[in-house]
């Protein structure tokens, strides 16, 4: 079985499109999103819909979340003083993303679940138990194992980190998708992951950042020109 799996799309209707005309040219035989659907982008509501449309399962990102749960945002901020203004940053954001979705396409995005198992893949958002903290690529073989290993399943998946990779493990895989939008590795170029029986592949996709840009900045977003900066960047530019 050939699983594609599609993760952090944050709004960006155009990355979406240019990963979903990819997915014709690899024909997956199931495709799985890996949640952070809406947050950050122009067209959250169209996003959602799209992928709605599609019928793709996935699981539940933390920014999806954060959306109706934004106490779970100030908890995350508490324990993570360094990063207490960019989650101010991100909780600005929230209403405005929450009024174009509207409480129907959050009532679905509540119904996802934390985990995906589908033959050998197991996925996650960003761990097994948290959908806030996620080990980076950097991160050792023993800390990969400590938090991936409870799903005892040949190949863990994961996103959130914005930064795709492949490790193996002894006994596992542990892959790291990307993101559709808003890469932090400098590559500006959507990100997905395809798994060809237990061999996990990442695919790169170029898109029309600029035509993306250009939505941003006319949709009315808070903090829409930091946002572009980091698109067009393909790396997290901190906050002025």
């Amino acid at each position: 079985m050939r699983i594609a799996i599609v993760s952090d799309i944050h709004g960006n209707l155009t990355a979406l499109e240019a990963v979903i005309a990819d997915l014709r040219l690899t024909s997956p035989d199931l495709i799985l999103h890996g949640g952070d659907l809406a947050y950050g982008g122009a067209r959250p509501a169209e996003v959602v819909d799209r992928i709605r449309d599609l019928e793709w399962a996935g699981v539940c990102g933390n920014t999806d979340e954060a959306l109706w749960a934004p106490e779970k945002l100030r908890d995350f901020a508490a324990r993570a003083p360094k990063l207490q203004k960019l989650l101010a940053t991100i909780e600005e954001v929230i209403p405005v993303t929450c009024a174009w979705l509207g409480e129907e396409r959050i009532g679905w995005m509540k119904t996802q679940p934390i985990v995906q198992r589908r033959g050998s893949v197991a996925l996650v958002h960003a761990s097994p138990n948290d959908v806030w903290r996620g080990p980076m690529p950097d991160a050792s073989h023993a800390e990969l194992s400590e938090v991936f290993a409870c799903l005892e399943a040949p190949i863990a998946v994961y996103g959130h980190i914005h930064q795709p990779y492949i490790r193996n493990l002894p006994g596992m895989t542990v892959a790291n998708t990307g993101s559709v939008s808003l890469s932090y590795d400098g590559d500006v170029r959507a990100s997905y992951l395809v798994v060809d029986g237990e061999k996990p592949a990442i695919r790169r996709v170029e898109y029309d950042i600029e035509n993306e840009a250009e939505a941003l900045l006319q949709s009315g977003l808070p903090h829409a020109e930091w946002i572009c900066r980091t698109l067009r960047a393909g790396r997290f530019v901190p906050l002025p």
